[in-house]
């Protein structure tokens, strides 16, 4: 268990230059601030160029690449899995990610360091307020709800990505159909008597296509955390990544980075997928016709390298009505996504009113549809 004592003790990873406490990043000055005296200090520059690094290296074993700046030591919750990164002698008392108390220390295991990061850009106050007037602008959700005040607790958190750069080569087969219309004469019976008329039909021609198509990826991005629905991040994902720069470790000061879950071998598949996916859309369009049918793609990658980047997200808890909650708001652009509460009075309203909207419809159209 840990001790208050324990809870307090936290290292002085970067000392204040006026009073020798411990600075953390401030995402308004966006420099390092003393949490005593209010001193700042800027955070220099990085001088050296983001690397894309090949993928069938063995990074995980290399220290020069596994050197976050700082001594790093991973914490795991117990309750939800989550891993993520803290100094060496800093003591957690909750897990950041579920707000479990069971958090142990799992020592110095070696993680690939981030190449480049987006600092906070909105501190925590302002992450509150992202929500407030998110969650006034739900439809569905309880009165008491939207105009109410949430208690909730924000942590600022580090997400881990990966991008991916890949060139490609595919060869593909494929029927494509083209439409073509022709007049036919036909007959009809009305009114008793038999009717001659013309109708322009439509019918389709295949062709056997096939050919080579040649493209090249930059940055695909593929969210390298298991601690969160899928769903939630890829709503909030509209990070800005042009505002990407060097990792230091000065911008982690105050915060917790997550520890990938999301190995960069199995980022891979994941960012191949979307690969591929954006492969058979551009063929597609690339053998045109109106109809596509067996379309067969067979693709080669090389040149893969990765990126290691971290991503700013407050990530928040708050229950209502004894039910927990969570949403998370983007660090840089405000955007928030989450679970709220659902009112059922509303939804069963709004549902009675599309139904009646429904038979009113239904009503005219019979009154004076066919007239």
């Amino acid at each position: 268990m840990t001790t208050d004592a324990q809870t307090a003790a936290a290292p002085v990873s970067f000392p204040c230059p006026g009073c020798g406490g411990s600075m953390s990043f401030d995402a308004d000055s966006q420099k390092l601030k003393c949490a005593y005296c209010g001193g700042e200090r800027e955070i220099a520059a990085s001088l050296s160029r983001p690397v894309e690094h090949e993928m069938d290296s063995n990074e995980e074993t290399s220290p020069g690449l596994t050197d976050w700046g700082v001594k790093q030591q991973v914490i795991r919750c117990e309750s939800c899995g989550g891993e993520s990164l803290i100094p060496a002698l800093q003591t957690a008392a909750a897990c950041a990610f579920c707000g479990s108390p069971k958090v142990l220390a799992q020592g110095d295991v070696a993680s690939i360091r981030p190449e480049t990061v987006i600092p906070f850009q909105l501190n925590q106050q302002e992450a509150a307020t992202a929500f407030t007037a998110w969650k006034r602008k739900r439809w569905f959700v309880p009165n008491a709800f939207k105009k109410g005040s949430v208690a909730s607790k924000l942590t600022g958190i580090y997400i881990p990505y990966w991008t991916y750069d890949s060139d490609t080569s595919s060869a593909y087969t494929a029927e494509r159909g083209d439409y073509h219309y022709r007049t036919e004469t036909r007959t009809r019976v009305v009114n008793g008597k038999t009717e001659t008329y013309t109708e322009t039909v439509r019918y389709t021609v295949w062709h056997r296509v096939g050919g080579h198509y040649d493209r090249s990826f930059d940055d695909v991005i593929v969210p390298a955390s298991r601690q969160y629905d899928g769903e939630l991040l890829e709503k909030l994902g509209n990070f800005e990544l042009e505002k990407l720069i060097g990792y230091k470790p000065e911008y982690l000061s105050g915060f917790i980075a997550e520890r990938y879950s999301i190995g960069r071998k199995d980022g891979w598949d994941r960012a191949r997928s979307k690969i591929d996916a954006a492969l058979e859309s551009e063929i597609r369009n690339e053998i045109g016709g109106d109809e596509i049918r067996g379309l067969a793609v067979q693709s080669s990658y090389y040149n893969r390298t990765y990126k290691h980047i971290l991503l700013p997200v407050w990530n928040a808890r708050y229950t209502f009505k004894n039910k927990p909650y969570r949403y998370m708001v983007n660090g840089q652009t405000g955007l928030v996504s989450g679970h709220v509460p659902r009112s059922a009075v509303k939804i069963t309203l709004f549902v009675l009113l599309c139904v009646a909207a429904a038979l009113v419809a239904l009503y005219l159209y019979g009154e004076y549809g066919s007239s």
